[in-house]
């Protein structure tokens, strides 16, 4: 009876390990992890009161992340996906859960090979992503195009970039008005200037925005060097942060950027694509966020922008999200204290038997 007793209780706490773990990792922290974030005080946001008189506390609240990089049929590996996309659906519905945003916007590179996606893999795509990234009625979700979605420059072409606003109704460049706030949405990638017939489409259209501008979003970021001056947790490592940017590829290239901020002037520059965060002032009075990667696998540690928007000042503050290092880390420990339990059973078990195996032996003798 005890040891069949002590059996069940070894059961018990190895199942319960695995479970808790399991639990723990999958679901719970991200909790804990994205209950630390809060709306920035638009108290204290830049022109604290909006144009009309109207206080700062009908900002518009905005959650803004990019290059969720959802895996194609060609490149992903299959747990590769499974894992990276859990990742991405259990943060976007806890943030949603927990701090109940008016609207999200995703700055481009939805797909990692939308660029060169079959009619079949590229229904597949969206279907996930339609399930990864579902909300409310309550909840504005405005979805911008990149270069992994319609493919560079050089690749883009009308079927593939009208696909893509079919799916999520998006036109390469629109204004989203929300409170007074008018968001400019820039389909960046057809922004090189060379006469290319996506491109004039683009700049007329800009140029006819061009006098209701409140806020940037874009997937470019506009024309730097490098990310040298760029700093903070989720700035690129500091080995690649001196690397030269190429322009058209990395950036936008300096006469697109000048044109951007001549026509528009805007107040907040949001743009995503290099996977890291940064902040740069261009011309000492235009300020860019670089928005990091949504997913793991592009980095450790992603996070998000909370975006507090009035017509007068905005305040903004960074979410990060759960690192996957940590959840490695909780996995391995748990791994550990199961082989470790498993192992003092054996040898308790071992040891039980001797000690039976040496009483009927001593027993067997005397008689």
């Amino acid at each position: 009876m005890p040891r069949f007793s002590v059996r069940w209780t070894a059961a018990v706490v190895l199942i319960a390990l695995v479970v808790g773990a399991f639990f723990f990792c999958e679901y719970l922290i991200y909790f804990p992890t994205i209950l630390k974030c809060a709306w920035p005080n638009t108290g204290h946001a830049r022109g604290g009161e909006g144009i009309d008189g109207r206080p700062a506390d009908s900002a518009v609240r905005a959650m803004v992340l990019s290059d969720t990089h959802l895996l194609g049929a060609v490149g992903g590996h299959w747990f590769d996906k499974l894992r990276r996309e859990w990742q991405m659906e259990r943060a976007f519905q806890t943030a949603l859960w927990l701090l109940k945003p008016e609207i999200v916007f995703i700055l481009g590179d939805i797909f990692d090979e939308g660029k060169w996606s079959s009619p079949k893999h590229w229904e597949d795509d969206v279907r996930r992503f339609h399930r990864m990234f579902r909300h409310s009625p309550d909840t504005e979700l405005v979805v911008l195009v990149g270069n992994h979605d319609i493919g560079f420059h050089y690749e883009m072409d009308w079927f593939k970039l009208q696909r893509f606003e079919k799916v999520f109704n998006a036109s390469s460049t629109r204004i989203v008005t929300k409170k007074g706030v008018n968001f400019l949405l820039v389909n960046s990638v057809a922004l090189h200037g060379d006469g290319c017939p996506i491109c004039q489409s683009v700049e007329k259209e800009l140029i006819k925005l061009s006098r209701d501008l409140n806020c940037s979003l874009q997937h470019y970021p506009l024309f730097r060097v490098s990310d040298a001056s760029c700093t903070g947790l989720d700035a690129a490592p500091p080995e690649e942060r001196h690397l030269l940017f190429r322009e058209k590829y990395d950036v936008l290239s300096k006469e697109a950027s000048q044109r951007l901020l001549q026509w528009f002037k805007p107040r907040l520059i949001l743009s995503g694509h290099t996977h890291s965060g940064c902040e740069v002032l261009h011309d000492n009075k235009y300020p860019e966020i670089s928005v990091p990667s949504f997913s793991w696998r592009n980095r450790n540690n992603p996070s998000f922008i909370l975006a507090s928007v009035s017509p007068g000042g905005f305040a903004l503050s960074k979410c990060f999200l759960p690192e996957e290092s940590t959840v490695i880390g909780v996995y391995c420990s748990a791994g550990a204290c199961m082989l470790l339990l498993f192992l003092a059973h054996c040898l308790w078990m071992k040891g039980l038997l001797q000690c039976l195996s040496l009483c009927l032996l001593g027993k067997h003798k005397s008689m």
